[in-house]
This record gives C-alpha cells, sequence and structure tokens, in this order.
C-alpha cells in the first residue's frame, strides 16, 4: 500500500460500515475491508474510485479461522485506526431460537470482536499508538426482550470497550465506543425483525451514525451516543427498574408488534 495511514473495518458491505469505510477513504486513509459476503469486493471497487488503496477480505469473523484470515491479510502494515463494527442480531422469543444462530450472534459480536482487536491492540501497543473505534450499541443498556441475546452481547461490548480504554491508555491506544439506536441498515432484515415495532419504524441514517462515530474517535472520546433521543434513552435506562425496561422493550420488538 501507499504511505497512508491504514483503516481496518469490519462489517464492511453495507451499513455503518460502509460509512465508517468511506470516511476513512476521503480521510486520506488505504483501507482493509471485511465482511462475510461477496459483495465485500462491491464496496472495495467504490472505495478504490475514492482514491485509496484498498483489499477486501471475505471472512466470517464468527470463526477463528475469519479473524485469523483477516489478520493476516494485514502482512507486516501497521493499522492506525481499527473500526470494529461488525454484528449480527436475532430477533423472536430466546426459547425459540436456533441455538446455532444464537451461538452465531455471541461469536460474532463478542468472540470475534474481541480477539481481532487483541491481535491488533498489540501490535498498536508495539508500535506506540492507534485509534479503535467500537460499534456497541444502546441496546447493551436495555434488558432485550424478545431480542435478548444480542442486547446482552451489546452489554458486553460496551463494558468492554470501556474497561480496555483504561487498560490501553498509557500506550497511546485510544478506544471509542460508539452506541447508536435503531439505524437504516439491513440489520433487522437480517435478524428477522420486520413484523416488529423498531423494524417496522424510523430509525437513523447510517452515514450520520458514522460521522458521530468517527468524529468522537477523532477527539479521542471515550463513547457517544449518536441521537437525541437515544442519549434521553440511556440516561433513563439508569435509572428505570429491569423489569420496567424489559416490558417497554417487549413492545417493540416482540414479533407482530408492528401491526399494533
Amino acid at each position: 500500500m501507499s504511505g497512508k495511514p491504514l483503516a481496518l473495518v469490519t462489517g464492511a458491505s453495507s451499513g455503518i460500515g460502509l460509512e465508517l469505510a468511506r470516511i476513512a477513504a476521503r480521510e486520506g486513509h488505504d483501507l482493509v475491508i471485511c465482511a462475510d459476503e461477496a459483495r465485500i469486493e462491491e464496496a472495495a471497487a467504490e472505495l478504490r474510485g475514492m482514491g485509496a488503496e484498498v483489499t477486501a477480505v471475505e471472512a466470517d469473523l464468527a470463526t477463528e479461522d475469519g479473524v485469523f484470515r483477516l489478520h493476516s491479510a494485514l502482512g507486516s502494515r501497521r493499522v492506525d485506526v481499527l473500526c470494529a463494527n461488525a454484528g449480527r442480531g436475532l430477533g423472536h422469543a430466546f426459547l425459540d431460537q436456533d441455538w446455532k444462530q444464537v451461538r452465531r450472534v455471541v461469536d460474532t459480536n463478542v468472540t470475534g470482536t474481541i480477539m481481532l482487536i487483541q491481535k491488533v491492540g498489540r501490535e498498536m501497543r508495539q508500535a506506540g499508538g492507534g485509534r479503535i473505534l467500537i460499534t456497541g450499541s444502546v441496546a447493551g443498556y436495555l434488558p432485550g426482550a424478545f431480542h435478548a441475546v444480542y442486547n446482552g452481547t451489546k452489554a458486553f461490548i460496551d463494558s468492554f470497550a470501556a474497561a480496555l480504554r483504561n487498560e490501553v491508555q498509557e500506550h497511546g491506544i485510544s478506544v471509542t465506543c460508539l452506541m447508536p439506536g435503531a439505524t437504516e441498515t439491513e440489520f433487522f432484515e437480517r435478524a428477522g425483525m420486520e413484523d416488529t415495532k423498531v423494524g417496522a419504524g424510523s430509525k437513523d441514517d447510517a452515514a450520520a451514525v458514522a460521522e458521530t462515530g468517527w468524529k468522537a474517535m477523532v477527539k479521542g472520546e471515550g463513547q457517544v451516543v449518536h441521537g437525541l433521543m437515544n442519549k434521553v434513552q440511556t440516561t433513563l435506562a439508569n435509572v428505570t427498574p429491569a423489569a420496567v425496561l424489559a416490558q417497554q422493550h417487549r413492545k417493540q420488538a416482540e414479533p407482530g408488534s408492528a401491526k399494533e
């Protein structure tokens, strides 16, 4: 690659990840982008048209092999910015969900994410610095009835990001957690939540969410919630009983709630 700084973006074929990759290209970064689908090559072609040198990796980051494949694609290149954005949701009641799908959500959102962060973070520490942007969620504040596993993984990620930030601060590494709310992406379709109130409702623009996260990362902020209503929601969640929050979430995420 060129002498430009290098950004590594996961979940970059669409949604927030693609928007983060676009910002990185505009800001003068070369890119390594990853997704678990072939259209990652389409994203790569677009980003090359913006003047970036781009390596596209099709890999499933829910597997160790996928993480190794992505990390190997870096070669000896230093990652200046890591946008750990890959994520997966799964709607419906937990007892009715297929276990393999449940496991894939956990392995994508948690296991694969932190495995990649550890690998790249160690190299950043050796290099003396770097920036990490982790896509968490306001869902991490909410007991997610009918989206229980996803919300649980995001509670982990939100907490993990804050802890990691404290651990690596003396090594010149900045960790920022972006916490969006419902965003206009393919997330709800993939999670089987199109017939829910949240799935059918209005959502934030993915480009605006990515811009919020990127700016917070550049400023070195620890966490950022996108959108006024999401900020209000997270503030209220801190003082609202869990049972009440779970019932409120049920009204948004229960199958068929879009018709109510």
